[in-house]
């Protein structure tokens, strides 16, 4: 395992209509965050449009892209030229009528070193997901690169310990999230603050449990692709280490390149004085696989 400590880049992103105009925007971010020292940079999600899922509308297939493809190629560019490794969510068209939410991790060679796909896919007011994606069949995954093995998550997965943990199970030492997660403008008021305390909250609490570093990488900006209020997303993209410390973070507005370092040493030192994984009950945990246990 990789004991040398390593920077992260983490790119917030405000997005607009123009696909191609997005993609290069992402990439001159990327090559921004890479000339600053980030060995593993990671994007948010579906990056290269607008959040398209506040309406179901078939048209939106077009934007999907296969595996390899536009997004992974201009990423593999920045990488190779860098030497760094980039995760790179996009909109997978994985054959005709079949598409996923996916995150390609593209190594510091220019190929596609793993990819996962989106498995907790939701279906709220503004979030149609279901409509456009089908559930990840991958599993979940960690992923060998130059500085130690990462985990890719996405979004509505992180609100799931079960993934978090299964991710780190497999020997990530960081689990990364690219997500687009925002407010409905009508709530913010009385829900806003709330709403992102929880987002970091749940994330915090994978780190602690799990032993890892967590970084979350979120949109910004209002977005109304769908006519009406849109979504305002809130940003506030963060990296917590194994202990739940936020060591860096982005405001809730706007464009950053946020960096952060990640310690091997630390999730050791971490784990050590807090054993979780030494001490769980593995022969007591029958039922996790059941949607619910109904003679609880």
């Amino acid at each position: 395992m990789n004991r040398d400590a390593f920077t992260v880049g983490l790119i917030q992103m405000t997005l607009d209509a123009n696909p191609e105009a997005n993609l290069k925007k992402a990439a001159a971010l990327a090559e921004r965050a890479a000339k600053d020292g980030a060995r593993v940079i990671c994007l948010p999600e579906l990056f290269r449009s607008h959040y398209f899922c506040q309406k179901e509308d078939a048209g939106y297939f077009e934007l999907a892209e296969p595996v390899p493809g536009p997004s992974t190629e201009a990423m593999a560019a920045v990488a190779r030229r860098h030497k760094v490794t980039v995760v790179t969510p996009l909109f997978e068209r994985r054959a005709p009528g079949l598409y996923h939410n996916s995150a390609a991790v593209i190594g510091p060679d220019g190929g596609v070193a793993g990819l996962y796909r989106k498995m907790h896919i939701p279906d709220d007011p503004g979030y149609y997901e279901k409509f456009y994606f089908t559930p990840g069949d991958l599993g979940y995954k960690a992923f060998d690169t130059d500085v130690g093995r990462i985990g890719a998550l996405i979004c509505w997965d992180q609100w799931y310990p079960e993934a978090a943990r299964l991710t780190s199970l497999r020997g990530a030492g960081i689990l990364f999230y690219p997500t687009a997660i925002g407010w409905h403008p009508r709530e913010k008021a009385q829900l806003g603050d709330s709403q992102v305390d929880a987002w970091i909250t749940i994330q915090r609490s994978h780190a602690i449990a799990n032993g890892v570093y967590v970084a979350a990488v979120n949109r910004a900006g209002l977005e109304r692709p769908a006519g009406g209020d849109g979504i305002e997303f809130w940003g506030n993209s963060f990296l917590c280490d194994p202990f739940g410390i936020v060591v860096a973070r982005a405001g809730s507005q706007g464009e950053e390149v946020i960096l952060g370092t990640v310690d091997p040493c630390r999730v050791e030192t971490v784990r050590q004085g807090w054993p979780f994984l030494r001490d769980r009950r593995i022969d007591s945990y029958a039922g996790l696989d059941k949607r619910f246990i109904e003679d609880a």
